[in-house]
């Protein structure tokens, strides 16, 4: 039994050890995904940073063999720190916006397209349908899409990628989904997550050093933006080592 299980919100609840999860043997189960090697990728993140931690490794793989990148902010991210006595909303989206610049610049993706649709944090789910129409009109001719994995356990990222999901279907581009909580309330081998849906990409050294850089970017979430609890990091230690693995693995 993981340790978020019985709690209302698994996010909030006491997270699964990275070191159980390195020790599990189901990774070598998971076959290598395919990534393209020219075109365009299409990258949908529900908050800046959710696309480097989910799939930062990836970007910096792509962004290396040429291929364009489009990287779409649903929100701004303005909603992490809700009642902080440090930082208004407006202040926060722009300074995530700039974090994201420099992380794209960490994983040699500075040329990036960066495109924010500033849908309201935590709201995204009420806006679904809009959403779909946009993404579709951003993917049209794409090799490939990434998106939030719609069992995330958060509305923001499981709303998204909804959406992205009705937008491939309808211009025909190929979806893999991506995690960000799963490693935070599921257990290895967690019968509630589609492992036989998985794929594995192997991130070199030196792409995980570019990710590390990357991460090490987001401030506002890794670190605490001051003593109040409401200041807290979003982001501890022990949950941003699920994301500084050799791989990194999406669903589809």
């Amino acid at each position: 039994m993981s340790a978020a299980e019985g709690y209302a919100d698994p996010i909030q609840a006491p997270g699964t050890d990275e070191r159980e999860w390195r020790a599990w043997d189901g990774w070598d189960r998971m076959p290598d995904c395919a990534l393209p090697t020219q075109g365009r990728v299409v990258v949908v993140a529900a908050h800046p940073d959710d696309e480097v931690l989910g799939a930062g490794g990836t970007l910096a793989r792509l962004a290396a063999t040429g291929v364009a990148l489009t990287v779409v902010s649903v929100t701004d991210g303005e909603g992490s720190h809700p009642g902080s006595t440090r930082v208004t909303p407006d202040r926060l989206a722009e300074l995530r916006a700039g974090e994201l610049r420099d992380a794209l610049r960490q994983l040699g993706a500075e040329q990036a397209e960066i495109v924010r649709l500033r849908l309201p944090d935590t709201g995204v789910a009420r806006h679904e349908e809009r959403l779909a129409g946009e993404l579709a009109a951003l993917l049209r001719g794409a090799a490939l899409c990434l998106a939030p994995w719609t069992q995330d356990a958060h509305g923001d990222h499981e709303a998204a990628g909804r959406a992205a999901l009705a937008a491939c279907r309808a211009v025909s581009v190929p979806c893999r989904l991506y995690p960000v909580w799963l490693w935070h309330w599921a257990r290895p081998g967690d019968p509630r997550v589609p492992w036989a849906q998985a794929a594995r990409i192997a991130l070199p050294p030196g792409v995980q050093a570019r990710k590390r850089a990357a991460v090490d970017r987001f401030v506002t979430q890794i670190r605490p933006l001051g003593d109040a609890p409401q200041d807290a990091a979003v982001l501890p230690p022990d949950e941003v080592a699920h994301h500084l693995r050799a791989w990194e693995v999406v669903f589809g």
